[in-house]
């Protein structure tokens, strides 16, 4: 099972590129399968704003999956040792050493830095690249 959800892990970071802290304490309340949308509350944010992560095809096929394992839980990716704590931080840094990476190759935040810069170079608004990342300041208009 803790295989499954630390595959399932690896695979959701690089569709979303949230903050590792985010992802590890992603919850099934937050979460809206029919709205195909992550509703991060703003207390768990760095930017203490709420932040509403789109999901594409993929990442619901994830969660379809990991909802089968977690799914009666808190967490969507819950601790190894305790359904009650989330996915340790060091969990998916660890995993990325077990396959090879060295850490100046690539960490669980190291998803975020590689999609702005695979968004920039094929084009994409600089704005919109910077609100997924949760990093755009929000005005009234927005």
């Amino acid at each position: 099972m803790q295989a499954l959800s630390l595959r399932s892990s690896l695979s959701f970071a690089p569709l979303l590129f949230v903050r590792p802290g985010e992802l590890r304490h992603a919850e099934w309340s937050e979460i809206d399968f029919d709205r195909k949308e992550w509703r991060i509350a703003a207390h768990k944010m760095k930017m203490r704003e709420q932040h509403i992560v789109p999901l594409s095809p993929q990442a619901i096929e994830i969660l379809q999956t990991v909802k089968l394992l977690t799914g009666d839980g808190q967490y969507v990716f819950p601790s190894i040792r305790s359904g009650s704590r989330p996915m340790s931080e060091n969990t998916i840094n660890a995993a990325l050493r077990r396959l090879g990476y060295e850490k100046e190759e690539m960490t669980g935040h190291g998803f975020r830095s590689m999609a702005s810069t695979l968004l920039h170079e094929h084009g994409w608004p600089h704005e919109a690249i910077e609100r997924q990342l949760a990093h755009a300041e929000r005005n009234a208009l927005s």
